[in-house]
């Protein structure tokens, strides 16, 4: 459910060899700079490194809130005042001018098929994030590499267990990462969300098992081509390699699925009455498809669109959802939304198109997200109809001002789904003033979530570590 499409992000790279190219030696480049790439929902800094040598400038770019470093620069080209930087390794390129007294490079950005305005100052010290939650070693409690396979999908599943230094039979929990392909720290923006959750009731004697989604990390198998059904067989295998172990507590294993793993941890949970317990992080609580289109809709007014073309654009997205439920074929549903999409392309300005990922580049990458078999079998589920089968105990937290899965609606559509199915043991909380990756915030857009120094509120992993603590016997 973070609604990127797949040319808004920087490619992520393999490091190759670059080379580089200066025509004038009169002026130099070499230092540090620092610019910000607005592409949308998402601001993402970049910072650059640039050096003089005898054969020329060379240099390294940053996506600082990617976590991509040492990207090479495969040319820098500089004839007074024009500055040219190509990108191989991401298919970018970077056209600007130096300013006379030079502490700016103002110019266009083009990578995709797209084209954004993008401006370096010279900065005295490169760009650093500040991540004061990400625990430093040596941790006070163990932590075990580990792998284990899905037999029936021949998949192999790698990922790291921390366990309190003390005692044995511990309670645990698995976490379920959201939507896109996760690594097990959830890496997303310069943050690892995974990372400071498991740290953080590992310390309150919970021992965590997080793992690298198909086809990332450690991990073998391929996500885009996982069905729900899939993604949920590697939970309950996760769960049945845990219950093997010694040091844990088999009565007390639970699930925490955060946004799309909202979906997983009830689809497991029905399925094993092993499962002691659920925490749905911004879980979806309405059907998928009225979920994706409210969450489109809230982003775009909050960047400043008009009711008018808010209102347009969902009738567009309701119609493309139409064409992938009734048209199973790919290759005529490709032609129908293309089409549709390039009617759509001339309703709106080019800067609307950029705000709604409607641009030729953007679209191309769009049809082919949507035509995945993990998209076309979100798009038809409906969280209620597992939800009203889950007997075990449920905490089901939002964040208030979480734009990708809005708070009261999907709190609500849990409730009634849990209460209808007879469950009397769960809780459902707001979280003020949060979004959705549970960081204090200002407006909850995407575009702030690499800005924030905080990764996850300290009163979110408060309340888990509580209602887990409370569930398994820990404050007895």
């Amino acid at each position: 459910m973070k609604n990127f499409t797949p040319t808004l992000i920087l490619l992520l790279i393999l490091s190759l060899n670059c080379s580089a190219a200066d025509n004038s030696p009169t002026l130099d480049l070499s230092g540090n700079w620092s610019g910000a790439l607005n592409v949308g929902a998402i601001k993402l800094r970049l910072a650059l490194k640039i050096t003089r040598t005898n054969a020329g400038f060379v240099g390294t770019m940053d996506s600082i809130d990617q976590g991509a470093n040492g990207i090479p620069i495969s040319s820098i080209q500089f004839q007074k005042p024009a500055v040219v930087l190509e990108i191989k390794t991401i298919a970018a390129r970077f056209n600007g001018v130096l300013a006379d007294d030079g502490l700016e490079m103002s110019g266009q950005w083009n990578q995709g098929g797209q084209s954004f305005p993008l401006a370096f100052r010279r900065v005295e010290k490169p760009l650093k994030l500040n991540r004061p939650q990400e625990p430093k070693m040596p941790y006070p409690y163990r932590e075990e590499l580990i792998t284990f396979t899905n037999s029936k999908a021949g998949v192999k599943l790698a990922g790291t267990l921390t366990l309190p230094k003390e005692g044995d039979h511990f309670p645990a929990v698995v976490l379920i990462t959201g939507s896109g392909a996760q690594d097990r720290d959830e890496s997303l923006m310069g943050h690892k969300p995974f990372l400071v959750l498991a740290d953080f009731l590992t310390r309150q004697g919970i021992a965590v098992l997080r793992l690298d989604d198909r086809g990332v990390g450690g991990s073998t198998g391929n996500l885009m081509t996982s069905s729900d059904e899939d993604l949920t067989e590697d939970i309950l295998t996760a769960v049945a390699w845990l219950k093997q172990r010694s040091d844990i507590d088999t009565r007390h294993i639970g699930l925490i699925g955060h946004s799309e793993g909202g979906i997983i941890a009830p689809l497991a949970a029905v399925r094993t009455p092993e499962i002691a317990f659920i925490v749905l992080m911004a879980g979806p609580g309405v059907p998928m498809d009225e979920l994706l289109q409210t969450q489109a809709a809230e982003i775009a007014r909050a960047n400043g669109l008009n009711e008018e073309s808010v209102s347009l654009f969902r009738r567009f997205q309701s119609r493309a959802f139409d064409i992938l439920k009734s048209q199973p074929d790919d290759q005529l549903a490709e032609n129908m939304l293309r089409e549709l999409l390039d009617e759509a392309i001339k309703k709106f300005t080019v800067e609307e198109r950029k705000q709604l990922g409607l641009t030729d580049a953007e679209n191309t990458g769009l049809i082919k997200l949507m035509l995945t078999p993990w998209f076309r079998n979100m798009l038809g589920y409906a969280p209620n109809s597992t939800l009203v089968k889950v007997r075990c105990p449920v905490l089901a937290i939002n964040g208030e001002k979480d734009l990708q899965v809005s708070s009261k609606e999907n709190l609500a559509g849990i409730a009634a789904a849990l209460k209808a199915g007879g469950n009397h043991d769960f809780q459902t909380v707001e979280l003020p003033g949060l979004n959705h990756l549970f960081q204090t915030c200002k407006t909850g857009l995407p575009a702030e979530y690499g800005e924030i120094e905080e990764t996850i509120s300290p009163s979110a992993l408060k309340l888990m570590a509580d209602w887990i603590r409370q569930r398994t016997n820990l404050d007895i």
